[in-house]
């Protein structure tokens, strides 16, 4: 699955966008724990903010939860230049990181990230059928995580599928090689248990398209794995599994990913709509 440059152009100067016209508004480091949570657990209050970037004379607009990448240890939150004035809302989430803390945490603040956003868009004019989840490296894993292994959410009473489309950029879909690292193990030995989203392949999942950086420039295995949970999710009998391979992008492959996230999302809403 090679030779995307070309489509990838060919889709950034067609693309058309759900509102250029809006004005946004950028909410910054919002708690998505309940004060009660942050006050006992100084390093919560610290790192479990997100910003949330939404246009102001819109409504029932898409929005994106977007995981930074960093490895589980380290990296901020952002709001991509190439994601803004394009109609949507874009929630940029930070969460914690090991040694500080080891797993499950970094999962557990991606889902309640994400649950806040289910809970409170729609105060901000958003659509709740409408929530697409992304992130790059560290960020694709946890996206991969909360969207296929639906413990995470239903302690917020959300079921997962109810998430619009999981868009991991460059994630890991075996256990990431932080927690391996954490036991120790290299990062060179593969291991798909309970922290791998390759766990977790079934029918049923949201849409998932998968990008990746081109499979002899990317980081150790990437693209394989995300190949080998293209064609588990394809055999399990999902029918929304896609997976893009960027010819000639390495590991740090975001820019040219974004337009094939925006058109995902544009091409779920419309069907919704």
């Amino acid at each position: 699955m090679k030779k995307y440059l070309l489509s990838i152009l060919l889709i950034s100067l067609q693309m058309v966008t759900f509102g250029q016209n809006s004005e946004y508004f950028t909410k910054t480091d919002i708690h998505y724990y309940h004060d009660s949570i942050n006050h006992a657990d100084a390093y919560k209050q610290e790192r479990c903010v997100l910003d949330v970037y939404y246009p102001m004379e819109k409504e029932k607009f898409p929005t994106l939860v977007w995981f930074h990448g960093g490895g589980l240890t380290s990296g901020n939150k952002y709001i991509p230049e190439a994601l803004k004035n394009k109609g949507i809302a874009i929630v940029a989430v930070n969460y914690r990181f090991y040694p500080k803390i080891e797993a499950p945490a970094y999962i557990e603040d991606a889902a309640a990230a994400v649950a806040w956003v289910f809970n409170n868009i729609e105060s901000l004019g958003g659509d709740s059928s409408l929530i697409f989840v992304s992130g790059h490296s560290a960020g694709g894993y946890l996206t991969s995580m909360i969207g296929l292994d639906k413990k995470w959410l239903e302690v917020y009473q959300i079921d997962a599928n109810r998430i619009a489309g999981l868009i991991p950029f460059s994630g890991h879909a075996i256990t990431h090689f932080t927690i391996r690292k954490e036991r120790g193990i290299p990062g060179t030995q593969a291991i798909v248990d309970e922290f791998a989203p390759l766990y977790y392949v079934r029918p049923d999942a949201p849409p998932l398209l998968l990008i990746t950086g081109d499979r002899e420039l990317e980081l150790l295995g990437r693209y394989e794995e995300n190949a080998y949970l293209m064609r588990m999710m394809k055999l399990t009998g999902h029918t929304q599994t896609k997976l893009f391979e960027l010819d000639g992008y390495g590991h740090n492959m975001t820019e040219p990913a974004f337009p094939l996230l925006i058109r995902e999302i544009e091409r779920i809403s419309e069907y919704k709509n």
